[in-house]
Order: C-alpha cells, then structure tokens, then sequence
C-alpha cells in the first residue's frame, strides 16, 4: 500500500470555500480504483495550510490511473485555483 502526502496551501479567505469544494470533489477519489481511503486535516498553527493523506493500493493507481484519467481533470478543476504555491506530493510506503 502507497501513502500519498500532499501539502496544500490554501489563499488567505478561500478557506471556506476550499473545504466545501473539498467536499463535494472528494467523492471523485474515493471512486476510482486502487484508493482505499483519505482524510484531509487543517493545520492549527497555519489555518490556510492543509495535510491530504492519501492511501493507495499501488502507485500506479494514483500517478497513472487517477492523474491520467477524465476524473482528475474534473478534481483539478474543483481544487488546483485553490492553491498557492502548487503542491508537493510525495509517496510513502510502510516501513514498520
């Protein structure tokens, strides 16, 4: 299983706005195959800056199945004006 790790900066005031759009594109993940599940979790001491945890039956299944796919296309849309500067994302596998 692969743990995607993205960091998300949001503007300053789209805060509400990115969660509510959060909720609704987060429906688009959760379809497509390979994810097993998410959490998003906001940083206390930076309100704007976001943590998104991703797990993935493979690698593949994210950096090829969703990102190349018509749904990701429709997540950048929902989410990617959000962000300031772009995200990193890095992917992690168990260690322990």
């Amino acid at each position: 299983m692969i743990l995607e790790v993205a960091i998300l900066q949001v503007k300053e005031g789209e805060t509400a706005a990115f969660e509510a759009t959060f909720a609704q594109a987060q429906t688009i993940i959760a379809g497509m195959p390979g994810y097993v599940n998410h959490e998003l979790q906001r940083c206390v001491e930076t309100p704007t800056q976001y943590i998104l945890l991703v797990h993935w039956q493979t690698l593949a299944e994210h950096t090829i199945g969703f990102r190349q796919s018509a749904e990701y296309q429709e997540w950048k849309t929902l989410l990617h004006h959000f962000y300031d500067p772009f995200p990193t994302v890095r992917h992690y596998e168990h260690v322990f």
